[in-house]
């Protein structure tokens, strides 16, 4: 899917044209399945000024900000590319996402109400046979909302923002791995023990389970994913 896809709407003169653009462009660029062998990663400026309804100027300035970001690469008198990132920086990503994801749980074990923790057994109340491949593009998305809803629940703004810089490439990552080798079997009696965990309030365990689970995608992508150079 091309990031031009991702757009339904122009934006509108509303507050800051600048914050709006790149608020878009970032959203899009999350959506896109980068590590696909037909990902379209090159950015037209023309494409997304007409898509978007705004002049250059506030994409060129999104498309700056994304770099510093390290989610573009602007190469002169080429074009402006959404980064794909080697096997060896995903697998360090992984295991950073680890650590903030399993600090996250151990928050929510003592800061998340009941309800809340509860909300996550909604993401797979009829998720039991989502493993069969009919469904498995609706269970990679309650996966990925399952990751996301861990970190929101720990009521640490600075953890999470840290996390979304990751989160482009994770998942990417998680999407196009949930398919193989069983993965999504696998991953819902993991989430309904973490799930477990966090109910109990036992903090260890549930960090433990957090952290265990994404070091078992690292290992995963290690043995299994070779289109990542």
């Amino acid at each position: 899917m091309s990031i031009a896809a991702a757009f339904v709407q122009p934006i509108e003169e509303v507050q800051s044209l600048k914050d709006r653009t790149y608020d878009a462009l970032k959203g899009a660029i999350t959506t896109m399945d980068i590590y696909a062998s037909d990902a379209q990663l090159r950015l037209d400026e023309r494409e997304l000024s007409a898509r978007l309804g705004v002049s250059r100027t506030p994409i060129r300035e999104a498309l700056a900000r994304l770099e510093q970001e390290g989610l573009v690469r602007i190469v002169a008198r080429k074009g402006v590319f959404v980064v794909r990132n080697p096997k060896s920086e995903i697998l360090q990503m992984i295991t950073v996402w680890a650590a903030l994801e399993s600090m996250a749980a151990r928050l929510i074990t003592q800061h998340a109400g009941d309800a809340e923790i509860a909300s996550l057994r909604e993401l797979f109340a009829s998720a039991q046979g989502a493993g069969g491949h009919a469904n498995i593009d609706e269970y990679s998305d309650r996966n990925i909302a399952f990751h996301q809803s861990i970190l929101r629940m720990s009521r640490c703004d600075l953890l999470v923002d840290m996390a979304d810089n990751l989160f482009v490439h994770m998942r990417a990552i998680r999407a196009r791995t949930i398919s193989e080798d069983d993965r999504a079997s696998r991953s819902i009696i993991d989430h309904m023990n973490i799930i477990e965990a966090l109910e109990r309030r036992d903090t260890a365990l549930a960090e433990i389970l957090v952290r265990q689970h994404t070091l078992d995608l690292a290992a995963h992508v290690e043995k299994n994913v070779h289109y990542l150079g």
